[in-house]
């Protein structure tokens, strides 16, 4: 029978003509003809347009310590308390990171995990990660923690060839540990692994809808998380499923009533895409994308935490209480603290992402930063804009450098065709006509100028 029902979201009348149930297959459903492996995946187009529906709360919660502890060394106790600090102090009074994830299989996880308890904040606040498994279950159903995350693989891939159980068989073990949360009076999360490739009416969307009915009857609020596990996801209008990002959101929304508050995007970056799918989730109605600082996460990562902040602000308007001048501060912590080495291009955090080094840039950046800076890089982020010296960097780059140091010690600029630019820009020459290859380092520049100081009282 079909229903025609008000939408308390739209006011409008609406009409579900199928309620989606399990379908119970004997082979997998692998999307052969959209995932060939031995091609390029491919990106299908059935033109089903479905409505935005940015929610009026939209967050980020962090898998740093979860996700980000995957393909690099693990952070020891007392770092992961101390980044702990600084997301709560990025996030500001009003919570924008909202949550963070620990694992809890060593005991240096459970220590920072108790460390960061005791500190009393209330965000972002602390959750964990468990396989769906009894196991797993009792290691978090006293720790004191108030959510955890559960992973629930959802495609055809995991399911059969992963656990070798039908989709009937998985659907029973994932209700049963979601159960065994609620008795203990934990808040389940789902992490729908691999969403971008399962069955989405014929999974995805009945095994929300059990989740949505346990919901209601117990009282116990049931996240979602969609996760993107190998960053298929796609963010074009009208993209096929199980692919397509909106339409999986709005799936889940339209079909399951999950509610936006309840639903996540978790994506990696396997296809450059990672960042713009976190927003397509926000804009089609995830109140929440999940995120690990710089990046760092499993195969090409994840949607950086710092992308995010400027997403939201860049939506928004504003930051909401975000401080992003802590990103720096993060930034430089891990590097320097824990010897990740953060790629030099990397937007925000990188060495280079506000340096230039062709002449004419820096002779633009000489006239008006804004010409060439993103935005003001010193007060947002607290990293001035830098020029790099190079053989191409020219007398306009010598004299932007120039400037710049005698700025820090508050002293006058000087014109570009100043004896002291002049000097240095002959010396800088000199190396690369002699074979040099490598940039002129600032200890390089500071050593000549110190030489050469006698030049400025001219």
């Amino acid at each position: 029978m079909q229903e025609i029902t008000l939408s308390s979201k739209t006011n409008k009348l609406e009409q579900d003509p199928y309620q989606y149930q399990l379908q119970s297959v004997e082979n997998p459903e692998l999307f052969r003809e959209m995932f060939p492996y031995t091609e390029t995946p491919k990106i299908a187009f059935n033109y089903r347009r479905v409505p935005e529906n940015m929610p009026d709360d939209i967050f980020i919660t962090d898998t740093t310590f979860r996700d980000g502890q995957q393909s690099r060394s693990p952070y020891t106790t007392e770092q992961m308390v101390h980044i702990y600090k600084l997301l709560h102090k990025l996030g500001g009074p009003n919570g924008m990171i909202r949550q963070t994830e620990f694992f809890v299989y060593s005991e240096k996880d459970r220590k920072a995990l108790e460390e960061c308890l005791a500190l009393g904040y209330e965000f972002p606040e602390l959750t964990t990660w468990i396989r769906a498994s009894k196991k797993d279950f009792e290691l978090v159903k006293s720790i004191g923690i108030k959510e955890t995350g559960i992973l629930v693989s959802c495609s055809d891939y995991h399911i059969f060839h992963k656990m070798g159980l039908t989709r009937q068989q998985a659907l029973d073990k994932y209700l049963g540990i979601v159960e065994m949360c609620i008795e203990e009076g934990l808040r389940p999360r789902c992490h729908f692994e691999d969403i971008t490739r399962a069955d989405f009416y014929g999974f995805v969307v009945p095994f929300a809808n059990r989740l949505m009915e346990m919901s209601e009857k117990s009282g116990v609020p049931i996240k979602i998380r969609a996760c993107d596990t190998m960053g298929f996801g796609v963010p074009y209008p009208g993209v096929a499923l199980p692919r397509s990002v909106s339409g999986i959101i709005y799936g889940l929304q339209h079909y399951s009533g999950v509610p936006s508050e309840m639903l996540e995007w978790h994506g990696h970056n396997d296809f450059y895409k990672g960042v713009v799918n976190a927003t397509t989730a926000w804009m089609y109605g995830a109140s929440a994308v999940n995120c690990s600082l710089l990046g760092i996460g499993e195969r090409t990562g994840n949607v950086p935490v710092e992308a995010m902040v400027f997403e939201y602000a860049s939506l928004r308007g504003h930051t909401n209480g975000m401080d992003t001048r802590v990103i720096t501060e993060i930034a430089e912590y891990i590097n320097k603290e824990t010897g990740y080495d953060i790629p030099p291009m990397t937007p925000f955090v990188g060495e280079n992402f506000n340096v230039t080094r062709a002449g004419i840039h820096a002779d633009g950046m000489m006239k008006n930063q804004e010409i060439y800076n993103i935005f003001d890089t010193e007060h947002i982020l607290n990293r001035s804009a830098k020029v790099g010296i190079t053989n191409t960097s020219g007398v306009a780059g010598i004299g932007y450098w120039v400037n710049e140091y005698l700025r820090k010690k508050d002293m006058q600029p000087v014109e570009k065709t100043h004896p002291l630019v002049q000097k240095l820009y002959a010396w800088v020459q000199e190396e690369y006509d002699g074979g040099r290859v490598t940039m002129i380092s600032d200890g390089e520049l500071e050593k000549m100028m110190f030489a050469n100081w006698d030049l400025l009282e001219k």
